[in-house]
C-alpha cells in the first residue's frame, strides 16, 4: 500500500530537480576539460585531411561534425563561413554520401581548413556526438573547452556559444 506513494514522490522529485537545472536542454559533456579524441584518417577528396596535431597547434580552433543532410548543418554554414575568417574551422564529415558533401561544400563554400570523414559514425561516438551540427572550442594543447550541440545560429549563437568562445580567445 505505501509503494504507490513512495514511487510518486520520488517521480515528483525528479521532475522537480530536472526543472531547476541551470540549463535543463543542455547536454552535459563529459569531455570539456579532456584531450579531444582522435579523429578519423579520411578525407573528402580536394580537402586537407584533419589530423591530431592540427587539434594540438598553438591557438583556439573548432571542430564541427555536419553533414549535407543535415537541414540544421545547412541553417549554420554562413555561420562557419564568418568564424572561419577569425581563427581555424576544421570539419567531420557524419555519416554523408561523398558526392553529396562536396557537391555542399561547393555550393555553399567550404569553410573548414582542414576535413575528415566518418562515414560510418564511429568517431561522432568517441566524441560524444549526439547528431549534427555539433561544434567544440579546443585550447592550443588540444583540450576541450566547449561543447555546443545544434546548430550555431540566432539567440543560440549569441548567448550560449559566443560568451565560450570569447573567453576560450581571452585566454589564450
Amino acid at each position: 500500500m505505501l509503494i504507490p506513494p513512495v514511487v510518486f514522490l520520488a517521480l515528483a522529485l525528479t521532475f522537480l530537480w530536472g526543472m531547476g537545472r541551470e540549463d535543463p536542454e543542455g547536454l552535459p559533456s563529459t569531455f570539456v576539460g579532456r584531450e579531444a579524441p582522435a579523429v578519423p584518417q579520411t578525407t573528402l577528396p580536394g580537402n586537407t585531411q584533419l589530423t591530431d596535431e592540427m587539434l594540438r597547434q598553438p591557438g583556439v580552433k573548432l571542430v564541427n561534425f555536419w553533414a549535407s543532410w543535415c537541414p540544421p548543418c545547412r541553417a549554420e554554414h554562413p555561420t562557419l563561413m564568418e568564424l572561419s575568417k577569425r581563427l581555424p574551422v576544421y570539419g567531420v564529415d557524419l555519416k554523408d554520401n561523398e558526392a553529396d558533401a562536396l557537391r555542399f561544400l561547393s555550393q555553399d563554400g567550404n569553410p573548414f581548413a582542414a576535413v575528415s570523414t566518418d562515414p560510418r559514425g564511429r568517431t561522432a561516438i568517441d566524441w560524444g556526438v549526439t547528431a549534427p551540427p555539433e561544434t567544440f572550442i579546443i585550447d592550443g594543447a588540444g583540450k576541450i573547452l566547449y561543447r555546443h550541440a545544434g546548430p550555431l545560429v540566432r539567440e543560440d549563437y549569441t548567448n550560449r556559444f559566443l560568451p565560450q568562445l570569447e573567453a576560450a580567445l581571452a585566454a589564450e
